[in-house]
């Protein structure tokens, strides 16, 4: 399943990001596997990303696949 997410911070170290799912004003969901072939430049906070979730809506199951405005 793919979700829209709001890209709050990223580590460019491990490569992952802290996200807020559309929807959920709550809480944000951590360390949020980044693909690679995404540029550290992009990933700017505030950005709109797609998220791919392997199994429901765990975090350690799931890579951000894509950032756009």
């Amino acid at each position: 399943m793919i979700e829209k997410a709001v890209l709050k911070s990223f580590n460019s170290i491990d490569y992952t990001a802290t996200i807020m799912l559309n929807g959920s004003y709550k809480t944000p969901m951590g360390k949020v596997t980044v693909a690679h072939s995404i540029t550290s430049a992009a990933m700017i906070g505030g950005r709109q990303v797609a998220v791919l979730f392997y199994d429901g809506y765990n975090s350690k199951d799931a890579v951000i696949i894509a950032v756009y405005d």
